[in-house]
């Protein structure tokens, strides 16, 4: 070997070392960035069901830089963005205009919209596959994903949470919120070790279900086996409200980025600052957790204040439900006009965050 090879052979050695210490500081720091940032901000509903429900859509009203930039007057961080199974697969004959290579190039163009403007992203996987008639379903009865099911199912769960994470896997200011709301306990009778097994580990631990059930520990190894170590929420049980037996029941995560994901309705059974203390302060004593929804459905904002003020005393992140502009009981929704008007609901929310130093 020659002088002058060996000489570049060294070089190229060293610019390999420090390109790697770069990337890998670089993905360290967007880590500790989004861990320890304290999320205030929106969700914003309509992906997951504008695609299935009339097929003459993907969002339910609009998502370009003038709505983001009304999003932002609230001093918001995060936005929460709903998804479709059917839709981002491509699969169960939905309007292809809005489904398939449609429905995911018109996310992703969102998600990048929002990252461009500064804002965190949370990817929830709302609406999902299974054939389910039991308790807590309503009057959906459809395979296809039409409306929030119990549980994830075995067969395309998954395989959206594969494509989505390989998708969005570089940017780790994207979140996976793994399932919006779980209610087996619904399903089996059960809000026990019966209903935690199902929750994380689906198959034969779920009695009652119509469908092979993916669990909580399924959804995380597929984002994890791409290479993906964004952050993941987890949901608890009683559509994510329950996290009682959080702690117990985690799934096993190798890239040990995990958060509780928690959803807080006046409605919901924990809906006093009891229980807040009781089941979600020791958990946000040893994991990140995020509300992924809140609010209340009485046109008022008592609930949503009390709320808040603990959450801030916790430094627990959390977001609104919803940026859409239906009414401030059946949404609830935040706001009358994408101008971002407050409803009598959402005038709580605006007004809680401006008073926000921006983090």
């Amino acid at each position: 070997m020659s002088l002058k090879i060996s000489g570049l052979f060294l070089f190229l050695c060293a610019f390999a070392l420090v390109s790697s210490k770069v990337t890998k500081n670089r993905k360290t720091l967007q880590r500790a960035i989004t861990a320890g940032k304290h999320f205030r901000g929106v969700n914003r509903s309509g992906a997951e069901f504008k695609c299935v429900q009339n097929g003459f859509g993907v969002f339910d009203g609009p998502v370009d830089n003038a709505s983001i930039a009304a999003m932002k007057t609230w001093n918001i961080n995060i936005v929460r963005v709903p998804l479709n199974e059917d839709c981002w697969l491509g699969i169960h004959n939905h309007n292809p205009a809005f489904s398939g290579a449609n429905y995911r190039r018109a996310v992703i163009a969102f998600v990048n919209r929002l990252r461009e403007n500064n804002l965190t992203v949370i990817l929830d996987l709302h609406w999902t596959d299974g054939l389910y008639s039991g308790p807590g379903q309503g009057s959906c009865y459809d395979e296809a994903a039409k409306c929030q099911k119990p549980m994830p199912d075995k067969k395309n769960s998954p395989k959206f949470w594969q494509w989505v994470a390989k998708q969005f896997m570089d940017d780790e200011g994207i979140i996976f919120d793994l399932f919006n709301e779980p209610f087996p306990d619904r399903a089996m009778n059960s809000t026990g070790t019966a209903a935690w097994q199902c929750w994380r580990n689906g198959g034969d631990a779920c009695s009652g279900f119509q469908y092979e059930v993916a669990g909580m520990q399924d959804l995380l190894d597929a984002v994890r086996g791409v290479g993906a170590r964004n952050l993941v929420m987890v949901g608890g049980l009683a559509w994510s409200n329950d996290l009682s037996q959080w702690m117990t029941y985690v799934p096993t995560d190798a890239a040990n980025n995990i958060a509780a994901s928690w959803h807080s309705y006046n409605f919901n059974y924990c809906n006093n600052t009891a229980c807040w203390e009781s089941e979600i302060a020791p958990i946000a004593a040893r994991y990140p957790v995020i509300v992924g929804e809140t609010g209340e459905n009485d046109c008022d904002h008592t609930y949503v204040d009390e709320l808040m003020n603990w959450l801030d005393s916790k430094y627990i992140s959390y977001l609104g439900w919803t940026w859409n502009t239906w009414d401030c009981f059946s949404g609830p929704s935040l706001i009358m006009d994408y101008d971002g008007s407050p409803t009598a609901y959402g005038i709580g929310l605006k007004e809680h965050l401006q008073k926000q130093i921006k983090d």
